[in-house]
This record gives C-alpha cells, sequence and structure tokens, in this order.
C-alpha cells in the first residue's frame, strides 16, 4: 500500500497537483485490489457475518445508521423497527432488517484545524481530545488524526493504539511557516510559503473521506475541530459532503475558536453555515464550544454516548437503478421524535 502520509502534503506548483490526482489513484487502485491473503484494512475475521456492518450500494442494499432524540435532545433507546418507516426520493421502502447499535466496530477519523484561528485553542482540543479518544474507542475499534492548515497532513494512520493516537494530538501545532508576521491560515498578510491561502478544510474532509474511510466497513465518522472557516481549498464544500456520502461517514464539527481575541479585529467569519450544511447531509451535527474547556468536553461527552446509542436500519431499494444518482432519504419515526441520519446516498457508486 502507498504511504498515505506522502499523499497528504498538499503544494501550490501545478507539478504537485499532478502528483496529488496520480497519488489519489495510484492509491484507489491499490487499495481496490487487496491480495488473497490480505484483508481490507478496519474488516475483522468475523465482519462477513454481520450484514449490519456494511454499507454496499453496489449489491443493492442501503445500511442507515441514526440517532433518535426527544424535543430536549435527549437519546431515545428501546425502540423497535415497527417505530419506524422508511422512503427513498419520497417513496416507501420495505424495512429488511433492524438493530440497535452499541458495540458494533467503529472508524474514527479526529481532525484538527491547526491553522492561525486555533492558536488559544489547540492545547484544549488536544488534551479533551485525547481524553475522548480513550473513552469511546474499544479494542475493536480504530482511528487515525489528521491536521490540516496550509496543507492536510495525516499524523497517525488506522490504529487500535490509543497512546500512539494521542501522540499524533499532542505533536501538532499552529502553523506558522510564513515569510513574515501576519495571520497563519487564514490566506490574508504575507504570502505563506506552502499555499497563498491556507486552511484546506474541504480539502481535508474529502481526502478523509475518499482516501482513508470509502474502503472501510462498519460505522465510520469524523470529528473535526475547527472555526469552521476554510481558506484556500482547490475542492468545494460540494464535494467535500460527496465524499463524505459515498464513504457513509458521519460527520461531527467542534466549532472551537477564540472569536474575542482572533475574529475582533474585523474578520470575516462565515463558516458555522457550511459547517451545518455538512453535518447535516451526512447526519452528524454542529455543537459550538468557543474556547471553553467543559463546553468542549461535554460536547465529546455528547458525540460518544451518540456513536454507542445508534440505530440501524437496511432496506432494498425499490428503484434498483445503479446508476449513481443521488437518492435522498427520510426516515419517520411514529412517535415524532427527531431522527439524525445522513440525507442521502449515491445510488451504485463506490470509490475506484
Amino acid at each position: 500500500m502507498p504511504n498515505r502520509a506522502a499523499m497528504y502534503r498538499i503544494l501550490p506548483t501545478c507539478i504537485v497537483l499532478v502528483a496529488f490526482s496520480t497519488a489519489l489513484v495510484a492509491f484507489a487502485q491499490s487499495a481496490s485490489q487487496p491480495s488473497q491473503s490480505q484483508q481490507p484494512a478496519g474488516q475483522h475475521p468475523d465482519d462477513s457475518q454481520q450484514p449490519t456492518e456494511t454499507l454496499k450500494i453496489n449489491v443493492n442494499v442501503v445500511s442507515l445508521f441514526f440517532n433518535v432524540k426527544d424535543k430536549h435532545g435527549a437519546l431515545i433507546p428501546n425502540l423497535t423497527k415497527a417505530d419506524f418507516e422508511v422512503a427513498e426520493d419520497g417513496k416507501a421502502q420495505t424495512i429488511k432488517y433492524f438493530n440497535a447499535v452499541s458495540d458494533l466496530p467503529l472508524t474514527l477519523g479526529i481532525m484538527i484545524d491547526t491553522s492561525g484561528s486555533q492558536t488559544n485553542v489547540l492545547d484544549m482540543e488536544k488534551e479533551v481530545g485525547g481524553a475522548f479518544l480513550k473513552q469511546v474507542l474499544t479494542d475493536k475499534d480504530e482511528a487515525y488524526v489528521i491536521s490540516f492548515d496550509i496543507s492536510v497532513d495525516l499524523l497517525q494512520d488506522f490504529t487500535r493504539d490509543v497512546h500512539r493516537l494521542q501522540s499524533a494530538l499532542n505533536k501538532t501545532k499552529i502553523n506558522t511557516d510564513f515569510t513574515s508576521g501576519g495571520i497563519p491560515g487564514m490566506g490574508g498578510g504575507p504570502v505563506p510559503v506552502q499555499n497563498p491561502k491556507g486552511t484546506l478544510l474541504f480539502d481535508a474532509v474529502y481526502l478523509s473521506a475518499h482516501d482513508m474511510l470509502s474502503k472501510e466497513v462498519g460505522r465510520k465518522a469524523m470529528v473535526l475541530l475547527t472555526d469552521g472557516q476554510d481558506e484556500g481549498s482547490r475542492l468545494k464544500l460540494k464535494d467535500a459532503i460527496e465524499a463524505a456520502q459515498k464513504a457513509d461517514a458521519i460527520v461531527y464539527v467542534l466549532l472551537c475558536a477564540d472569536r474575542g481575541s482572533y475574529f475582533g479585529s474585523g474578520v470575516a467569519y462565515n463558516g458555522e453555515y457550511d459547517m451545518k450544511k455538512l453535518t447535516e447531509q451526512t447526519g452528524g451535527r454542529v455543537i459550538n464550544v468557543g474556547n471553553k474547556f467543559d463546553k468542549l468536553r461535554e460536547a465529546f461527552d455528547q458525540i460518544a454516548a451518540e456513536l454507542r446509542s445508534q440505530y440501524n436500519i437496511g432496506y432494498t431499494p425499490t428503484n434498483l437503478k445503479l446508476d449513481g444518482t443521488y437518492r435522498k432519504i427520510e426516515i419517520k419515526n411514529k412517535q415524532s421524535y427527531k431522527i439524525q441520519a445522513r440525507a442521502g446516498y449515491y445510488a451504485g457508486m463506490t470509490e475506484n
């Protein structure tokens, strides 16, 4: 398998852009042709006997992981198949299987913004994020760590070793790779050495979904620690959303920033809208924590609880065409509880 870490340096030259695209193709080709003696990353020997762990649109089965909450946001347990209805593009579907999910394997990506806006909150993110990993990961889960600013870097590849993940988090530091002064990671002031603009959030989400999660099976989630502001990504928000949907990855965003000191000097901020769109389309949500330690810890606790309290529904769509079109999904609860689920999927689309 190619060195993923090498692929994650995004540099501002045509040569590197070609190399970036070539690396993606090479990685995908190698990932799609595993040896007979080697299982794909994240797949365990007994996974083949647990159909609820795999989203396989190409065999015409749609599997959805979701949460159910009351009007106050409290999680609702102990619901049954009879409590739900599923529609695809407005047409009712027959639920083939249903269960409550608490201990199925989880693949988790921790993505941490190391641009200048995080200067006053990065240490807090390291401490609380490390504790979250220890809290949420079991011996059958795995995770990885990515940082992003003027580049996107894989700091720790897939591992079940919490200490290695925590070590990767602890090594993160604010990008200051600028020719002189200025605000790093915002695209303003002096031009950075690697990229004229640089909080590559959308690129990071795309790469995390496309290159890390698309070949994994089971439950998959990304947790982004960021102010939500993208500056300089080659890809758009819609590309990041589409990649996450195709990877069947839930995206959570923890909005972290000391806006009083960093955004108080007239810098425009509009990242929260984009982050809400990203999370709503993928079945996650945005939690605004600012620069408060307790709020960040509480947010991580909420995510941990949600990941342990999911339901799983599977159905065979009445539209049998595997044409790559986007299909809207709606899960309804007969008690009118709030459903937190992905908004749709791409029929027959697998990442190559």
